[in-house]
């Protein structure tokens, strides 16, 4: 599962290799002119599901931290204040010293007030309250938070399909 750039869903389209769509028709590609004058449109809906291979949706999705900071809304987790891209770091619930492995659920937002504050202990150790549970997004979840512009459609789509946290819920109002 992943976002079609548009030329590969106009050459999907083209070759006949869409199984299903959605949503309303949304892309309106125009091509050249052919020898008779006319020109070529084509329509495209904004969900398409095609033929090929599927990822395996036991796979983690890459934990960046512009992915992390969307999953916990640039909020400190311990703080619940939110900050700008650049005040902001990856926390270690349970430190890398200390066995902790750098994967979804052992990773949090953190300011760097907190992070330096917290150090190389367990929010218990520093006597910080921990205000949401890390958790991996699942293929849907990681698709909205990969991507800047998601249609109406597409985000009802997705939001259907999102694992029911209440952490999710500041994202779908």
């Amino acid at each position: 599962m992943r976002w079609l750039t548009t030329e590969e869903a106009v050459i999907l389209h083209v070759k006949q290799q869409v199984l299903w769509s959605i949503g309303e028709k949304t892309f309106v590609m125009r091509g050249g002119i052919s020898r008779t004058g006319q020109r070529s449109i084509i329509y495209l809906p904004s969900i398409m599901a095609v033929d090929g291979k599927v990822q395996d949706k036991s796979n983690a999705p890459p934990l960046k931290n512009i992915y992390l900071f969307r999953r916990d809304y640039f909020m400190c987790m311990y703080c619940g204040k939110q900050f700008g891209y650049s005040d902001l770091s990856r926390d270690h619930v349970k430190p890398r010293c200390l066995g902790g492995k750098d994967h979804w659920t052992n990773v949090v937002t953190a300011c760097k007030r907190c992070n330096m504050r917290k150090g190389n202990k367990t929010p218990e150790e520093a006597d910080m309250e921990l205000l949401a549970v890390p958790f991996q997004p699942n293929i849907y979840e990681f698709l909205y938070l990969a991507n800047h512009h998601v249609l109406a459609d597409q985000m009802e789509f997705l939001r259907n399909r999102f694992s029911n946290r209440p952490h999710w819920e500041m994202f779908v109002h």
